[in-house]
């Protein structure tokens, strides 16, 4: 009997919409997401959007964690405009333990349930074609891949009350690296996929990031070109490193006979423009190869594709990842 071929979600291309709520429920400095927005990537040819919502700033900490309703309706009217310009939208729960003290803890993973069992019923009348949830963006410790289902498990169980085969999202440990997809078990639902993010080399895509861990990666990093400390630390240079990196999602893919989604990549705007559409088009090149979709970080406020100012796509980034510039974006507005 012929073995079936890698099971794919089928997300197309994809970028994600970030930065409009990272904290408290508020939005950032920047352009206020409009249908205009979600008109203006649909016409550059993206087929879904990565929605990162920050829902623990925007629920009660106090049981049963009800989310603000103004809140939800503000995310909502993204999520319809989104999916009436006909784009599948992954809905993201972002950040929900990144400044928990208590992150592990019975209660925060209750927190966390009760959060997803309030959205799966607020959007249960969404097709599962388009609208899929990513319960967790990025785990970190004390998550691992050894605790992670356990502790997933109970917000999945809640989506599944009320949707049997909507398309659940599930990245590995140390914030879905690549590296994590080697160990990376999902549960017996053939709706559940796999992600993982792609920032590598880390001294490119972040250099002047201040908002990062640790040192600030200098500017001036050229990719292509290691920094004098990397060659101190004997690192493959970027292309040895990205082909050794495909390698591991090929295993992946054998040993589980599902495509990843590659959830994040991207470099972040202190990069000069060029050599920022120099890394995209080689990830893109490099993962497509193997037939995995892709979500680039990010439409605006971050990591930019498009300049809200200005209202124009950045030159160079969408034929980067196969897409045509489509000109003057449609109602977009500042």
């Amino acid at each position: 009997m012929a073995k079936s071929p890698p099971a794919s979600l089928p997300v197309g291309m994809c970028i994600n919409v970030s930065n409009f709520a990272p904290s408290l429920g508020g939005e950032s400095p920047g352009k206020r997401l409009d249908a205009g927005d979600m008109a203006n990537i649909r016409a550059a040819g993206f087929t879904t959007i990565r929605l990162q919502v920050n829902w623990r700033s925007a629920s009660d900490p106090k049981p049963p964690h009800t989310i603000d309703p103004k809140w939800l309706a503000r995310v909502s009217d993204m999520l319809d405009a989104a999916l009436a310009q006909g784009l599948n939208v992954i809905l993201v729960n972002q950040n929900f333990f990144l400044h928990d003290p208590d992150a592990g803890s019975p209660a925060s993973r209750a927190w966390m349930r009760d959060v997803w069992k309030q959205l799966a019923r607020q959007y249960a009348a969404k097709s599962s074609k388009h609208l899929w949830f990513e319960l967790m963006n990025e785990p970190q410790l004390p998550y691992t891949n050894d605790n992670l289902l356990a502790a997933l498990a109970p917000s999945l169980a809640e989506v599944r009350k009320v949707s049997r085969d909507r398309p659940v999202i599930i990245g590995g440990d140390r914030s879905s690296r690549v590296e994590s997809l080697a160990t990376l078990a999902l549960p017996n639902d053939p709706y559940v996929w796999p992600t993982f993010h792609y920032y590598y080399p880390y001294f490119f895509t972040h250099q002047g990031a201040t908002w990062g861990k640790g040192k600030v990666p200098p500017l001036g990093r050229v990719y292509g070109v290691q920094s004098e400390a990397e060659r101190r630390a004997k690192m493959p240079g970027d292309a040895q490193q990205l082909a050794a990196d495909v390698e591991k999602v090929r295993a992946y893919i054998k040993r589980s006979g599902k495509i990843p989604l590659l959830g994040e990549s991207g470099a972040y705007d202190t990069a000069p423009l060029p050599q920022r559409a120099a890394y995209v088009r080689d990830i893109h090149k490099a993962f497509t190869q193997l037939g995995v979709p892709q979500c680039y970080y990010s439409y605006t406020n971050s990591f930019e594709f498009f300049d809200h100012k200005n209202l124009v796509w950045l030159p160079g980034m969408l034929p980067a990842i196969g897409l045509r510039d489509p000109g003057s974006p449609p109602a977009a507005t500042k």
